[in-house]
């Protein structure tokens, strides 16, 4: 009742607009122009806020031709190589995406698997997450086990995770996934299974695999399960879902319980059916138990050569948002989360048909609209450490907005002067006081544009 009682109350706010004529000032931290310093929006920072760790993905190549996973101090731009491919092909393995852990100087990313090559390329589910524990650099921890030879090991996945991202505390990673043995069914029946999903993983012990001749296997030192479930053709006017992405944990231990107790869990957005069996994408929720190895009635956890892996026992998918019959259906992600679980941000579109920012609590009720700008926000949003302000991007500038309960909720300002291109893969550091960004500089010869990497102080 409590938290229902303070959805309603934001939803009275007064939305305040504003903007200021003194920007913050953007400091250049990379000048190598024949690179990328591409940050990717997830979680930069290291633990102490010195460092931005980013790949070198090439324009055109992806990450299938990222060569490696490097970090460059903000305050005096020395770099440090972390880790670079061995026998790196136009086919892969490639590496990408990198995201530090909140408490420790650990790395993890997306790493193709190490057999790549022209027949079998770096693809969605041919890749795994590596761990680099900067104590060690160049050294790889596989986090994920891979087992795509039945019989299937259970806390082994079957495919390639993506966008891997550390819980608040430090001890679980989440992801998005694909199946190597569903895409391998779709290719026999012509039925779409290549379906995206999300997995978690933790330190519940190593998983060890079956090494197969073709070097698709691998160990990992953490045991993973998917946690949603998916389906090829969800019923129209259901809850069921062809695709999830765009999660987050949900606050930094999850989020607090009308009992008391925490409850962790993940935000996402699914892809459901209308009723007129129109995809809308929506917001959902996942609850996760703590003990992740058992395994639940709808099937084994490790999944079957015609099945997905199945979420474990105590695992709840829920449906927060409904607005499928809308005047302006669907939602977009990414879903970023406040600290303390209260509410899950999001971008959807207003009345004027204008995408702005949007909070729902973990238990769902009437959306609140936070902005009320007059063109489309383009970014997810990142929370400041006590949830006071959020930070996006709307008319090509970073903008701080007041999220704060009283009178001056919705009040913005800018950040950054307004430019022709906008801003990307905005980042905020743990201490809240910087804001971290790509921008694309011309190199001389003015041919190309190159992603370098900005801050500025709040």
């Amino acid at each position: 009742m409590f938290k229902l009682l303070i959805l309603i109350s934001l939803g009275s706010f007064l939305f305040l607009s504003c903007t200021t004529t003194k920007e913050h000032q953007e400091i250049q931290v990379t000048h190598n122009l024949n690179k990328n310093f591409d940050l990717d929006g997830r979680y930069n920072f290291s633990p102490d806020d010195k460092w931005l760790v980013y790949d070198t993905r090439v324009e055109g190549g992806g990450i299938g031709r990222c060569l490696s996973i490097e970090k460059v101090n903000v305050e005096t731009g020395e770099i440090v190589v972390l880790y670079e491919t061995k026998n790196p092909t136009q086919f892969g393995p490639g590496v990408g995406a990198p995201s530090y852990n909140h408490i420790e100087n650990k790395i993890i990313f997306i790493h193709g698997l190490l057999n790549c090559n022209k027949d079998h390329p770096y693809q969605q589910w041919r890749r795994t997450g590596v761990i680099i524990d900067e104590a060690n650099p160049g050294v790889p921890i596989f986090m994920d086990a891979r087992d795509v030879t039945p019989p299937f090991t259970p806390g082994a996945l079957r495919g390639g995770t993506h966008q891997h991202e550390w819980s608040g505390d430090g001890k679980w990673i989440g992801y998005t996934y694909n199946d190597a043995i569903m895409k391998k069914l779709e290719n026999k029946t012509g039925v779409h299974w290549n379906l995206r999903t999300i997995g978690v993983s933790t330190a519940l012990c190593p998983v060890e695999v079956d090494h197969d001749s073709e070097g698709e296997n691998n160990d990992g030192t953490h045991f993973s399960v998917l946690v949603v479930k998916v389906v090829p053709n969800p019923k129209p006017g259901s809850n069921e879902i062809d695709h999830a992405n765009d999660d987050s944990w949900v606050g930094k231990h999850g989020y607090e319980k009308e009992d008391g107790t925490w409850q962790r869990a993940r935000a996402f957005v699914g892809t459901v059916r209308n009723k007129s069996g129109k995809p809308i994408r929506e917001i959902f929720i996942v609850d996760i138990p703590e003990k992740i190895d058992i395994p639940s009635k709808n099937g084994p956890l490790e999944g079957t050569t015609t099945t997905f892996p199945m979420p474990p026992q105590n695992t709840i998918q829920r449906r927060l948002t409904f607005t499928a019959e809308s005047e302006h259906p669907g939602v977009l992600g990414f879903t970023r989360c406040s600290s303390d679980g209260k509410f899950i941000s999001y971008r959807a579109k207003d009345k004027n048909g204008v995408l702005q920012i949007f909070f729902i609590s973990p238990f769902g009720g009437n959306p609140i609209q936070v902005t009320k700008h007059d063109s489309d926000v383009i970014s997810a949003v990142q929370w400041s450490p006590d949830n006071s302000m959020i930070y996006y991007v709307c008319d090509n500038s970073i903008i701080e907005c007041n999220v704060r309960e009283g009178e001056n909720f919705g009040q913005w300002k800018r950040i950054t002067q307004k430019t022709v291109e906008a801003p990307t893969n905005i980042i905020l550091s743990h201490d809240g006081k910087t804001i971290a960004f790509n921008r694309n500089v011309p190199t001389e010869e003015n041919k190309k544009k190159m992603r370098q990497v900005f801050i500025v102080k709040l």
